[in-house]
């Protein structure tokens, strides 16, 4: 097994660093087809997920976020392409004045790219619904 281990440093404060992390937990789940529970703890929270091939836990703190991934045998080939996306993803969010709005600012253009490619059931099933909006199949009162 390839483990990964990203450590970053932050300015977002806990509550920020929480949003952030959630909103990541729905699109992995949705987006990647990973088991993601999230713990909320008193002074910090675990993002521990799981799907074919890969698990490991996000630790979310006030300053800092840290993920531990282990990665199977098929991925674990692509442990350096993997890692170096993660890193990289994760600097330029933090880059960011608002790193959420970037984050959902990526997702929308990353769905807008890949929507003429895939037909539209497909693409959907892709699309990880806004915090707060009525999910299919789920009734809203």
């Amino acid at each position: 097994m390839a483990d990964i281990h990203i450590v970053r440093e932050h300015g977002l404060g806990l509550h920020r660093a929480r949003q952030l992390a959630r909103r990541w937990a729905e699109v992995a789940e949705t987006k990647l087809e990973a088991q993601c529970v999230y713990q909320h703890g008193e002074t910090h929270d675990v993002v521990r997920f799981r799907r074919p091939g890969a698990s490991g836990e996000l630790r979310v703190m006030e300053g800092r976020f840290e993920l531990e991934a282990k990665l199977g045998l098929l991925l674990g080939v692509l442990k350096p392409t993997i890692e170096r996306a993660i890193a990289s993803n994760l600097d330029e969010l933090l880059a960011q004045e608002d790193p959420l709005q970037a984050f959902e600012h990526r997702l929308e253009r990353h769905h807008a790219k890949h929507a003429a490619k895939h037909p539209k059931p497909h693409a959907d099933a892709h699309r990880a619904p806004k915090p707060g909006a009525p999910q299919a199949g789920k009734k809203t009162r």
